[in-house]
């Protein structure tokens, strides 16, 4: 079972950046999707930005222009790096990569806390 880990949260005032990294555990030989998610507390988990498999990024509308989502194969990692931080951005991101086969792992998250 691969796993995935997520850093690089923390406490930031509004306006800062951060930059999430997830690293796997092990190499996926096969083409997946990556994808960070979020859920602020009492709300469902949301989407926040992905990589696809065919190498299309989307992001949600919410953070467009100023989160951007990257992966390096090589080092199994996925990055979300966050510029000018809302405290609605305050939640657990997750991230996630799945695809054929099955493929469906989710990190245990890692917490970013804004302040106004």
């Amino acid at each position: 079972q691969v796993q995935l880990v997520e850093s690089g949260g923390g406490l930031v005032q509004a306006g800062g950046s951060l930059r999430l990294s997830c690293v796997a555990s092990e190499t996926i030989n096969t083409d997946i999707s990556r994808a960070w998610y979020r859920q602020a507390p009492g709300s469902p988990r949301e989407f926040v930005a992905h990589v696809a498999a065919t190498g299309y990024i989307g992001y949600a509308d919410s953070v467009k222009g100023r989160f951007t989502v990257s992966k390096d194969s090589a080092k199994n990692t996925l990055y979300l790096q966050m510029h000018n931080i809302k405290p609605e951005d305050t939640a657990v991101y997750y991230c996630n990569f799945f695809g054929p086969g099955g493929i469906d792992y989710w990190g245990q998250g890692t917490q970013v806390t804004v302040s106004s």
